[in-house]
């Protein structure tokens, strides 16, 4: 009997510190992925330096969910440029809105998008900017081959996406299914008709490369 009381409460205080463990990994994870720590790992000031974007350019952020990077595209097109945010879920365009209105920023217009149609004035985009929202998209190569309508001549796209070889600590943080390979991510954009312009490595668990659509 005293054997069998033991065993239980072996198996209880296991099964506790498993879900403390868990909610102590989702909050850190959370934490990592979205919270104020994640300037030290997507380092957001050089990666819109590397889009050498100018004043007066119009840039469009496909799913801006929060706007982590709307407004510093914003920033650097400055008053005479203009980007639109783009998102397909009601409660994230209206914050969106909302986010514009108390930072004031009227070179940012906010599109509720479609799934398969971010809803672009056609021929207007200079540069189509998506961070971590590839893998999302349905029929990429198709997607991406009719987002080539709303580009300027010689438009550019640039996509950051988390890898699928990433190792190490950094790899718990990666959701299942939430990540393109280079492979994928190249082969599809050729398929859309575009060329690889430059590809980046200085972000340590996500590909980052820049197309330009094809003549």
């Amino acid at each position: 009997m005293k054997v069998t009381r033991l065993f239980t409460m072996m198996v209880i205080v296991a099964v506790s510190v498993a879900v403390v463990w868990q909610s102590w990994y989702e909050l850190r994870r959370l934490d990592w992925m979205k919270g104020p720590t994640r300037a030290a790992w997507q380092l957001p000031d050089r990666v819109v330096a590397e889009l050498g974007l100018r004043p007066g350019n119009v840039v469009a952020d496909l799913g801006a969910g929060k706007g982590y990077f709307t407004f510093l595209l914003g920033e650097a097109v400055g008053r005479k440029g203009r980007v639109y945010a783009v998102d397909v879920e009601d409660r994230i365009v209206s914050n969106l809105e909302m986010r514009v209105q108390v930072e004031d920023a009227p070179n940012v217009g906010v599109i509720h998008g479609e799934l398969a149609d971010p809803r672009l004035p056609d021929g207007a985009i200079d540069l189509v900017f998506l961070c971590n929202t590839y893998h999302h998209i349905e029929s990429r190569s198709g997607y991406f081959k009719k987002l080539k309508q709303d580009l300027k001549k010689g438009g550019r796209v640039a996509i950051i996406d988390m890898r699928d070889d990433v190792t190490g600590i950094a790899s718990l943080f990666v959701d299942e299914d939430h990540w393109t390979s280079w492979a994928d991510l190249l082969g599809e954009m050729e398929i859309a008709g575009y060329t690889l312009e430059k590809r980046f490595d200085f972000l340590p668990v996500q590909n980052f490369a820049i197309f330009r659509a094809k003549d």
